[in-house]
């Protein structure tokens, strides 16, 4: 099992990884995906949709076998919610 180390320090990770998404991807998923993770090669700009962050980045990693990765959930601020939700139904 190789071991990805990172590259970025975190500041630099994130920057590079949100103005991708901004600038190449969001145009591209945001319509139809709303609640879904995309997983961001922050070196190539290659992405990958899916229900949650590990089948993205393992479907990423599947194409990019060394990809830095950022996980960003389309059309929300972040990528998991800590606390409890309760219902309005």
């Amino acid at each position: 099992m190789t071991v990805r180390q990172p590259r970025y320090s975190k500041e630099e990770f994130a920057k590079r990884g949100h103005e991708i998404y901004s600038n190449q991807v969001r145009s591209q998923v945001e319509e139809h995906n709303q609640g879904k993770i995309v997983a961001i090669d922050i070196e190539t700009g290659a992405f990958e949709v899916a229900k949650d962050s590990l089948t993205a980045s393992k479907q990423l990693l599947t194409r990019y076998p060394d990809a830095q990765i950022l996980c960003i959930r389309i059309g929300h601020r972040a990528v998991h919610r800590f606390g409890f939700h309760t219902s309005t139904v």
